[in-house]
């Protein structure tokens, strides 16, 4: 994975620990993983971020879906712990009729059963777009959720740009307001990563579809404001467009040059 990276011009990437759409994981290679840890270490990388599967549903109704959740993540974890500074990126969940006070509640409660004082893994919450009943579609419940969580400083905040927007934030026409709110209610202290990604849809449509950069409702220009904040400038981008390596690498090089 580090040398695809190099391959299209990355200092950082995202990717999975086990198949996105299941939950089995490949034996864990330590060997292999230090050469990735030297070879990050070599060449400058950013914190590398791991992003959990996507079945995964902390806040299920169904307690057997809530354990698999638990477990995976606590094995992931412990797989993330072998490379310094890197972030381990889950979706809240779906509540599932349940509302979405219950759903902060389960989410809570696993990541205090799961959270360690001696892991370095940080955990990031994913801001989400709202689809269905899925919890995280605004900085208040993730807070709710951050709120209730013990172990805090093991804690942080993924920024979605396609989520927020779809969910109704305008990071288009008020990027500044919207980092204000975030501020005020999460901190920004706590924003650690972001998925820079365009939308298939308008604001506030709530539907979940990336596209490349400047091929959707976003735009090139505000997605070129977002690398470009000052609250943000300093964190690791992550791209998570529908693409193939010549395309990532083509979208690296253009935010590269207009980032200021």
């Amino acid at each position: 994975m580090g040398k695809t990276a190099l391959s299209i011009g990355a200092d950082t990437f995202q990717f999975f620990t086990r198949n996105p759409r299941g939950g089995a994981a490949k034996p864990f290679d330590k060997a292999d993983a230090a050469k990735l840890v030297e070879l990050l270490e070599t060449n400058h990388f950013a914190p590398i971020l791991a992003h959990a599967p996507y079945t995964l549903n902390a806040c299920a109704s169904d307690a057997g879906l809530r354990q698999f959740a638990e477990d995976v993540m606590a094995d992931d974890i412990v797989r993330m712990d072998h490379f310094p500074g890197a972030m381990y990126n889950f979706h809240p969940g779906s509540h599932v009729k349940q509302g979405p006070d219950v759903g902060i509640e389960y989410i809570s409660s696993m990541l205090n059963r799961l959270l360690k004082p001696s892991q370095k893994t940080v955990v990031l919450l994913e801001t989400m777009a709202g689809k269905g009943s899925e919890v995280g579609r605004t900085f208040e419940e993730l807070k709710a959720i951050l709120d209730r969580v013990e172990l805090r400083d093991k804690m942080g905040i993924c920024l979605d740009t396609c989520h927020v927007f779809d969910g109704g934030y305008d990071i288009v026409n008020h990027l500044d307001d919207v980092l204000e709110q975030f501020d005020k209610v999460i901190g920004l202290k706590k924003l650690k990563a972001i998925h820079l990604n365009d939308s298939k849809n308008p604001m506030g449509s709530h539907k979940d579809r990336h596209e490349v950069i400047g091929g959707g409702f976003i735009g090139l220009e505000a997605l070129v404001r977002v690398i470009n904040h000052p609250s943000l400038r300093n964190l690791p981008f992550y791209l998570e467009t529908p693409n193939e390596l010549p395309g990532y690498a083509a979208e690296i090089a253009l935010m590269r040059d207009r980032s200021a």
